[in-house]
């Protein structure tokens, strides 16, 4: 295939790639995105939108469960056939991309399905699904929105084993009979959860002490607690030794001699990015390295922009396109000595898990890592007004997290019934760092789950 000259090549097309290439393809400049997978990325088909789909069915087993002790009565049949449809029909289009590869198209973008690599300054090498390269040359530059793959530790015998990543996890057709969760993070707590309700008896394996350990440890005792009542087992503190799969049975020996057995095995420990199949080096940048280093304007090195995963910020769809905003601005040189700088201190995270885990900048540890004068506050809702009211379901907290010198909140959680939603107010207090004093000096609405910040604030201690 013959080669190119454009104005910018995006290497990935997620969801902060396609963001990138359409506002500069609709700015005027000649945009080449490259991918070999699905346009839209890992969020569309096998992250943030079946994920979801499937928490929301079971969101309506749990409330379902419920009714009893609010109600009456209520008789839940499972079934997981509608759950499969809308992840097939509504979410994915049976996983294909076209409907997202057109919308590129028609913001000015030229798509190429193939694999891409740096090999030199400004320049990408695309290898074909016919095994054919091509090789694009930017004039302004390239745009790294590669991603992440799901990582698979080096465990004796799990490679020969046919075990699930999220990828498969959302394309099942039935719920399995039994389950093993390899990983205790958002990934793993979220869908052991979900095939817990619909049935699998589920086993979660982590190498941490805890559940989610990159949130406040009250939010893992939370979750811990929660699965217990749901019947989920939770081994914290322990690592899978051997992996064997036999008679349709996968068993696990775990490295303090215990053996767990299950229909299924998902993996879930985490991502990873592949530097060298990348080519960074070409642009001189150190491929065994876990990411891309930029700067304030997504800026790797000269002509090179990285966003997204591999930048190390966060795997999350609104840091890519966060970040793709920034880039887009910085390569058309639009807002010149005022331009748009990425800033990290207020990055929201949400575990979409009941009760629901919303968290954003510091916790209380890293505040005191950071040599801060830390003051918390902890608010339980289930004290709280809206938790009274609420009853069956209302466990979880507000924490907040003070910067005591500065008078400002640096972190904050908000666990329970709409974490993710109540986080939105502590974000803002974060980010444009209100004084706790004035944040006291709120008018908080009486009955609802947000009034906990105002209680978390007046524990502050």
């Amino acid at each position: 295939m013959p080669g190119a000259e454009v104005d910018v090549v995006v290497v990935g097309m997620g969801p902060g790639g396609e963001d990138v290439g359409a506002r500069l393809a609709r700015a005027g400049l000649d945009v080449v995105g490259v991918d070999g997978r699905l346009v839209g990325g890992e969020c569309p088909y096998y992250a943030c939108i079946p994920t979801k789909m499937m928490i929301r069915a079971t969101d309506a087993l749990g409330e379902a469960r419920r009714v009893p002790l609010l109600a009456g009565a209520a008789d839940v049949t499972l079934d997981w056939a509608p759950v499969a449809r809308r992840i097939r029909e509504e979410a994915t289009d049976n996983w294909d991309d076209g409907a997202a590869v057109e919308r590129f198209e028609n913001a000015g973008g030229t798509f190429v399905r193939g694999w891409g690599r740096l090999t030199g300054p400004r320049e990408v090498t695309v290898t074909t699904p016919d095994g054919n390269e091509r090789v694009l040359t930017a004039r302004r530059g390239v745009v790294l929105n590669t991603g992440t793959d799901p990582a698979v530790p080096a465990v004796d015998g799990l490679a020969e084993t046919p075990y699930w990543t999220n990828r498969d996890a959302v394309a099942v057709e039935e719920v399995p009979g039994s389950l093993i969760v390899l990983g205790g993070g958002p990934v793993g707590c979220e869908l052991a959860q979900v095939f817990a309700r619909f049935g699998a008896k589920v086993t979660i394996v982590q190498h941490a002490d805890r559940l989610v350990p990159a949130d406040e440890p009250e939010a893992g005792e939370l979750l811990a607690k929660a699965f217990a009542e749901e019947g989920i087992t939770v081994r914290t503190g322990l690592s899978a030794a051997r992996v064997s799969f036999e008679s349709g049975q996968f068993q696990v020996k775990l490295d303090n001699g215990e053996t767990v057995n299950a229909d299924r095995m998902l993996v879930a420990a985490g991502r990873k990015t592949d530097m060298k199949a990348l080519g960074v080096a070409a642009a001189g940048l150190d491929d065994s390295a876990r990411g891309v280093t930029v700067d304030e304007r997504m800026r790797a090195a000269e002509g090179l922009w990285a966003i997204g995963d591999i930048t190390g910020h966060g795997a999350f769809t609104h840091m890519s396109m966060y970040q793709a905003r920034i880039a887009a601005a910085d390569i058309l040189g639009t807002d010149g000595d005022g331009a748009e700088v990425a800033d990290y201190r207020a990055t929201p995270r949400v575990t979409f898990t009941d009760p629901e885990i919303g968290s954003v900048g510091l916790s209380e540890a890293a505040a005191r890592d950071k040599g801060l004068t830390v003051r918390v506050g902890l608010s339980e809702l289930p004290s709280s007004s809206r938790g009274f009211v609420h009853k069956v379901g209302n466990n979880g907290f507000v924490k907040v997290v003070e910067d005591a010198d500065r008078g400002v909140l640096v972190g904050a959680t908000a666990a329970g019934p709409n974490g993710g939603e109540v986080l939105g107010a502590l974000v803002v207090a974060v980010h444009a760092e209100v004084p706790v004093k004035l944040l006291r000096q709120m008018i908080y609405a009486y009955p609802t789950f947000h009034r906990a910040i105002e209680d978390a604030l007046a524990k502050l201690a």
